[in-house]
């Protein structure tokens, strides 16, 4: 049944320019549909994670998706999400070819979640790509498709990075089964040839996770792109990009110069973004900027050893699921110079004061979900031995007070007194879903506990490796 979250929206993409009257509602109903079966696996994905093979051929040679707590808990983002930023209308373009677009992405991003081998993962890489290159230069304007173009080169050359790196695991190993490289990868890929692979992967698919340095893209696509393209991409897209990237750390590459990697980049990403947002004057520049900052705390986390790391890597990850997309949606009619938004949280109050809420948690004031995972990284990263580790602590502490400086000069425009300039008030539907975003982000605070509970239950299922291979692979089934 699961597959029908992968399926639903693929076909829906195609069929939704056919339903004349009905395509208005078409394509929210198989979103819906996508969130009913992502819920209805639920109970059984915590309980004990299961396989599926596709077709019913066997692993390690069939298409396997596999369903644990994290998988099902993103495949329900991604229907929840582009719910939220559903295309209704658009101001630029053909709607219904966004609306199939977003479709399209829906099916491929939830494909990337429960996908159990590398060569699936690589066909619904592609189909994200594709269907983003597309959003991306839906606003029709000369800086829209010059933002785009540079898109598609740089996802090009990483893509084939990818696949380089795919090439050497499948020539080394003979399989792209994830369990089946979790079972070998000892013997086959824990070595110099080994580890350039994961390099390559990192590189490859970190394109579309805002990795440093192949995120160059970001600032120029997010701020010439519409507000909810820049919310889908920022806050849905990355974090695929970034749980794929993960599994493989966890199954196949656990090594400690793969940890060290993804700490390096992941430093350097906070370092650039954060400082760079201190720098921008335009607002969505300095979200797109942020945003490559938060992100590499992300990395950071998922760098450190064992459960504790897969813990705080979650919850930085699903706190930026949030407040990212509502911020993009804020900065809908709030684009351009920040020193012209002189005024314009006292005329859009609500506006105002859901901007001010999420720039407290993004700085991680208490008690707000940032502050607890901010914490979580902290105290991972303080239970390590080694210099590379309270560095990266450091950077953090220190790009928190970088990160309340630039946000907090926003908050300061928004409510100064100069109204001599009148800004638009936002789309109804955009402040809705900010809205939205808003109460999750309050309804975490309040339940901070059983929410941490939760993810610790979900990260052990995730980094138990034996149990992943104990589920896919038929038995009896031994190394080769």
């Amino acid at each position: 049944m699961i597959a029908l979250a992968v399926a639903l929206p693929l076909l829906g993409a195609f069929l939704l320019p056919l339903m004349g009257p009905l395509k208005r509602v078409f394509g929210p109903a198989v979103l819906v549909a996508v969130a009913a079966l992502a819920i209805s696996v639920w109970p059984q994905a915590q309980a004990e994670p299961f396989a599926v093979a596709i077709g019913e051929f066997r692993a390690p040679l069939g298409i396997v998706f596999y369903v644990d707590g994290v998988a099902a808990l993103f495949t329900l983002a991604v229907a929840l999400v582009c719910l939220l930023l559903w295309p209704w209308s658009t101001p630029t373009g053909d709607a219904t070819a966004k609306q199939s677009l977003t479709l399209i992405l829906a099916g491929a991003c939830a494909g990337l979640a429960v996908s159990g081998d590398l060569f699936n993962i690589y066909v619904f890489y592609e189909l994200v790509a594709v269907a983003s290159y597309g959003l991306a230069a839906g606003t029709g304007s000369a800086a829209g498709y010059a933002a785009a173009f540079r898109y598609v080169v740089l996802s090009s050359l990483a893509s084939m990075l990818a696949l380089i790196g795919i090439t050497l695991i499948y020539y080394r190993t003979g399989t792209v089964n994830l369990a089946h490289l979790a079972q070998v990868a000892p013997d086959a890929l824990h070595d110099p040839l080994g580890l350039a692979a994961f390099l390559l992967l990192l590189l490859g698919l970190g394109v579309k996770a805002e990795l440093f340095p192949v995120n160059a893209w970001v600032p120029e696509v997010y701020a010439t792109a519409e507000r909810r393209v820049a919310a889908l991409l920022a806050g849905l897209v990355s974090k695929l990009a970034l749980l794929v990237l993960v599994r493989l750390l966890v199954l196949v590459f656990p090594l400690d110069p793969a940890r060290f990697a993804l700490l390096a980049l992941g430093t350097l990403g906070i370092l650039s973004g954060e400082l760079a947002a201190y720098r921008a004057r335009d607002l969505a520049r300095m979200l797109s900027w942020s945003s490559i900052g938060q992100l590499g705390i992300a990395f950071v986390a998922f760098a450190i050893p064992g459960n504790a790391g897969l813990v705080a890597g979650l919850a930085v990850a699903l706190h930026h699921l949030i407040a990212k997309p509502a911020l993009f949606l804020l900065a809908e009619r709030w684009g351009g110079s920040i020193e012209g938004l002189a005024g314009a949280g006292r005329r859009s109050k609500l506006g105002g004061a859901l901007f001010v809420l999420f720039a407290l948690s993004l700085v991680g004031v208490p008690p707000l979900p940032g502050f607890w995972a901010k914490l979580l990284v902290l105290s991972g990263l303080a239970a390590q031995d080694g210099g590379a580790w309270w560095l990266a602590a450091a950077v953090i502490l220190a790009m928190t007070v970088v990160e309340a400086a630039y946000l907090f000069r926003v908050v300061g425009r928004l409510y100064a007194p100069d109204e001599s300039s009148e800004s638009e008030s936002h789309a109804a539907t955009h402040l809705a879903a900010a809205g939205i975003l808003g109460l999750c982000l309050i309804a975490g605070s309040v339940s901070a506990g059983p929410l941490g509970h939760a993810l610790g239950r979900m990260a052990v299922q995730m980094g138990d490796r034996p149990a992943y291979i104990a589920r896919v692979l038929p038995a009896g089934e031994t190394r080769p």
